[in-house]
């Protein structure tokens, strides 16, 4: 695998400037999506870096079976479609069904695999036949080094375009660690990202949703750039208490530019060493 890749018009990965997957967990509504769109875009251009819009149109893999998914296919990619029109960033979305990589590959510039279904080989399948990048976001079950297999997959249909993200590993029940050295052993496959808010959180830790820790994504986000990682992957709301989804671990919008700038000042520290 290339320890590179193109997204867009810029070339991420190895020795390449620090770049940022960020959005809302859910979409909730065109106009707080385009809120954070917005100021997304301005951070791109005033760090100058890749900024890549994240944000899902269904969430199936809530807890409850109450919890609030999303507006839904259709719905979720027309927010997304004039997401990129308007901002011109590139969007990022997560599917979880098959039939569903078609319609998001028409819209989406990067595919996301969620964490439970990396494994899932007619999925990785679909999506690297979509021609389109793909993130597979690594289970929390699963050791670094079984990446190579996922990225397999998905390279097996020409697609070499694939990026892995790292959000934990279980531990017990109740919280997820952090293996740095997990950032190494996957940029053999591909090139790395670190999701910091997932990071912090505390499956079950809400009773009918998952806990959180949110204070300590800076942290996270700042050891996993020292440790290598090619990108940032944050969660990030106005108002995180009043997300419908991942409302404990979000980082509130207005933090966002602190933390990435200290992330840009420390990546250009390790790719000069």
């Amino acid at each position: 695998m290339p320890a590179t890749l193109l997204i867009g018009k810029q070339t991420v990965g190895a020795a390449q400037s620090l770049f940022l997957i960020a959005g809302p967990c859910v979409i909730e509504s065109a106009e707080i999506c385009f809120e954070i769109a917005e100021r997304l875009r301005r951070l791109a251009e005033e760090l100058k870096i890749l900024v890549i819009f994240k944000a899902s149109f269904d969430k199936a893999n809530r807890q409850s079976i109450s919890s609030y998914r999303g507006p839904g296919l259709k719905d979720g990619l027309a927010i997304l479609s004039e997401i990129r029109k308007k901002t011109a960033l590139p969007i990022l979305s997560d599917v979880h069904e098959v039939h569903q990589v078609g319609p998001a590959g028409e819209v989406l510039d990067i595919i996301q695999i969620p964490a439970f279904l990396c494994r899932q080989t007619d999925l990785l399948s679909a999506a690297g036949a979509s021609g389109k990048c793909v993130n597979i976001k690594k289970g929390q079950f699963m050791a670094p080094e079984q990446m190579k297999d996922a990225v397999a997959k998905v390279v097996a249909t020409g697609n070499e375009k694939v990026l892995l993200t790292e959000r934990g590993s279980c531990f017990g029940y109740g919280r997820l660690i952090n293996d740095m050295s997990a950032i190494t052993v996957m940029q053999e496959f591909a090139p790395v990202v670190f999701d910091a808010t997932h990071s912090t959180q505390q499956p079950g830790g809400g009773q009918s949703s998952s806990g959180g820790r949110p204070e300590f994504a800076p942290l996270l986000a700042r050891a996993a750039v020292a440790a290598g990682a090619d990108g940032l992957f944050i969660e990030t709301h106005p108002q995180p208490h009043q997300a419908k989804s991942d409302a404990t671990t979000m980082l509130p919008l207005e933090e966002l530019e602190n933390v990435v700038s200290e992330c840009i000042a420390i990546r250009k520290i390790v790719t000069s060493s």
